[in-house]
């Protein structure tokens, strides 16, 4: 195992890809070094994980996707609406990745929509709509409980691919969690209600680039 520290983050490499390892103590970036948008001014508390970083760690599960699956003909599907940005990013850097690599990996690409959450709480009650005809690659944006990942992979184990691998941006650590682990993690992160980069709360904050902790006064402002 190596270990190494930057700006109060540790990174774990061993045999299975865990992802950044964001401590629970993280404070975060203050709001005032980052351009955010003015209607969120007050329903923040910190930028959690810049957007820069969030790229840079996206490029890395990219080329572990390239070297791991390379020379595939693979169906990336899509999890709406929280994964689509993350996704999306994550097919744009395999494809740069694959101009310059001796691999190849042929991705179509399909949508499923997941929704579990009613304000900052998983709920019970979980709807899969789309997706017919599904194969190997799931792009998720956050895995908490892991019980919506394990019933979105018995849906797709139903259609019987060859393989499924699964692509996480966050992992969360909650007390009722499963222990379930995606095959390319980006960050491990503590149990704190994140918005920005696709991630919403009550469909806002889609529209931030970084990846933010929310306020209590957003939560009141946005609660339905």
């Amino acid at each position: 195992m190596q270990e190494s520290n930057m700006a109060g983050w540790q990174r774990k490499q061993t045999s299975v890809e865990k992802g950044i390892v964001i401590p629970d103590e993280w404070p975060g970036y203050p709001l005032e070094l980052f351009s955010l948008p003015e209607h969120y001014s007050e329903d923040l508390d910190c930028v959690y994980i810049p957007h820069g970083v969030i790229m840079d760690r996206i490029e890395r599960i990219a080329r572990n996707i390239l070297e791991d699956l390379g020379d595939h003909d693979i169906v990336v599907l899509c999890v709406l609406k929280a994964g689509y940005q993350f996704c999306a990013d994550l097919v744009d850097s395999i494809k740069v990745l694959c101009r310059s690599s001796s691999k190849t990996l042929p991705m179509r690409v399909d949508f499923i929509r997941l929704k579990s959450y009613l304000n900052d709480q998983s709920t019970e009650v979980l709807h899969i709509e789309g997706a017919e005809n599904l194969s190997v690659l799931s792009g998720k944006a956050i895995v908490d409980t892991g019980k919506t990942m394990k019933t979105l992979l018995n849906h797709v184990e139903a259609f019987k691919p060859k393989m499924i691998k699964v692509a996480g941006l966050l992992v969360k650590r909650v007390p009722s969690g499963t222990g379930y682990l995606p095959d390319y993690v980006g960050f491990d992160i503590s149990n704190r209600f994140v918005v920005g980069y696709a991630l919403d709360y009550n469909e806002y904050f889609r529209d931030l680039n970084h990846i933010c902790v929310i306020s209590d006064r957003g939560k009141l402002k946005y609660k339905i």
